[in-house]
């Protein structure tokens, strides 16, 4: 049996900035069990990428269309790109 293992790049938009949303994202994808990253940016709004079984990286998008307790999120734009492999762990960026 193979498992499908995929990359979903989102930006997260809404009141997601110093409402602790990118420490949250870490330990929600660190229970979910995906690899990835997520980083503020400069125009206000949330950047995080998932990588792992298709089940679990939908499970982390929509942890991310819900938000951290303090958070307002708007809206969740996701784009699929090709699974690389290349992360190991959660991390937040700066």
């Amino acid at each position: 049996m193979t498992t499908d293992h995929v990359k979903a790049h989102a930006i997260i938009s809404g009141r997601v900035q110093g409402v602790f949303f990118r420490v949250e994202t870490q330990r929600a994808a660190d229970k979910i069990g995906v690899n990835g990253w997520v980083r503020n940016l400069p125009d206000r709004t949330v950047e995080a990428v998932f990588e792992g079984p298709r089940d679990r990286v939908e499970t982390a998008l929509a942890w991310c269309r819900k938000g951290s307790p303090l958070s307002q999120v708007h809206d969740v734009q996701v784009q699929w790109v090709p699974s690389t492999g290349d992360t190991d762990g959660f991390s937040v960026r700066y």
